[in-house]
């Protein structure tokens, strides 16, 4: 396989990885599921306007809590485009971004990560706690759509209790309307054909809403399922993109930092720090000056260079005293392996012996 050495294709392709992907499919998908249950709707209106005029004070109150859910749902999948700009931008930091409309899911990021734009390193407790605080706002909106939800299957069960109560007290003022002692027969069927229009209008009553309230949940739970989708993906892009900024060995590192310097260079470290920190300063502070730019920046170089000379310099004086050192011990050895042989001098092995 063919590999490229474009360091233009190299960083665009580094660039690109920790992109965070706009929800449109789901919001494609919520639309096309509306409108496919749109022409449903038509096709059976008659039936389901029949239904409807069963009882319009709960129906219609089912249908206002499922238009409110819908926009609802529709509402966490747009919200997220915002956010996936902020982060994209953020990530890319584009110079010519103003950042006029905050995030609101993103809030605490925004706010710890404002002065960090372009590359950068976080900790992994400080990823922890910006993933956690997005979960959480992300829990938030959801709890609302699966509390509409449930909303809907519940005025549908209202509904259906309601209807049965109505019908069973209506089967039993029929009964007792029933005029028994008279010998006509049509009469009778006529009472009870007349009784029975109030309990059957109860049943329309408790199908209708029963009706209602499971079709609302069903269509609610599929763009709540998909409002869902959509904020994992996002999570979990901005988990990707936090993960790949994220500096494991941090915590090493500033123990490392913090350790004490050997006492043999405390001098040439700090006059190598100080260069360091001199250095990022008037890099700093020559930055809005274009004019006198290159010289600050000469300088500091000047006095990074020197730094470092001088530390190479301290490294070559204690090679040269560690060199020394070593040939003073193996004198030293030398010197004790003579005047072990002048005090013993019979040392080596016995002839003659028994």
């Amino acid at each position: 396989m063919l590999s490229s050495n474009d360091p233009l294709e190299q960083e665009s392709t580094r660039i690109d990885v920790g992109k965070v992907a706009a929800p449109r499919i789901y919001l494609v998908r919520m639309m096309v599921f509306l409108i496919i249950a749109g022409f449903v709707v038509m096709i059976l209106s008659p039936q389901i306007l029949s239904a409807f005029l069963s009882n319009p004070g709960l129906n219609g109150l089912i249908i206002g809590v499922l238009v409110i859910g819908t926009l609802m749902a529709f509402r966490q999948v747009v919200r997220l485009f915002r956010e996936v700009h902020w982060v994209n931008n953020f990530r890319l930091a584009d110079p010519g971004i103003a950042f006029d409309k905050p995030p609101v899911l993103l809030a605490p990021m925004a706010a710890m990560l404002r002065d960090r734009i372009g590359r950068m390193a976080i900790t992994p407790q400080v990823m922890r706690s910006l993933l956690d605080s997005l979960a959480m706002r992300l829990d938030e909106s959801h709890d609302i759509s699966r509390y509409m939800t449930g909303l809907l299957v519940f005025l549908g069960l209202l509904g259906t209790f309601w209807g049965l109560l109505q019908t069973v007290s209506a089967v039993g003022a029929t009964i007792q309307q029933l005029n028994v002692g008279t010998s006509d027969v049509g009469v009778i069927f006529e009472d009870l054909k007349t009784g029975l229009a109030a309990p059957l209008g109860g049943m329309g009553t408790a199908f209708s809403s029963s009706l209602f309230g499971l079709a609302g949940s069903l269509v609610l739970g599929f763009l709540d399922l998909q409002a869902s989708q959509a904020q994992n993906r996002f999570y979990t892009d901005v988990e990707d993109w936090l993960s790949s900024v994220t500096d494991v060995s941090g915590g090493e590192e500033t123990h490392a930092r913090r350790a004490p310097v050997a006492p043999a260079a405390p001098a040439i470290g700090v006059e190598v720090q100080q260069s360091i920190d001199r250095l990022a300063r008037i890099i700093s502070e020559a930055g809005p000056a274009t004019g006198s730019s290159s010289r600050a920046q000469t300088q500091a170089f000047a006095d990074l260079a020197e730094g470092i000379q001088g530390l190479v310099q301290h490294i070559r004086n204690e090679q040269g005293a560690l060199r020394e050192l070593v040939a003073n011990q193996a004198r030293q050895q030398d010197d004790l392996g003579k005047l072990i042989d002048k005090i013993n001098p019979g040392s080596g092995p016995k002839r003659g012996g028994k």
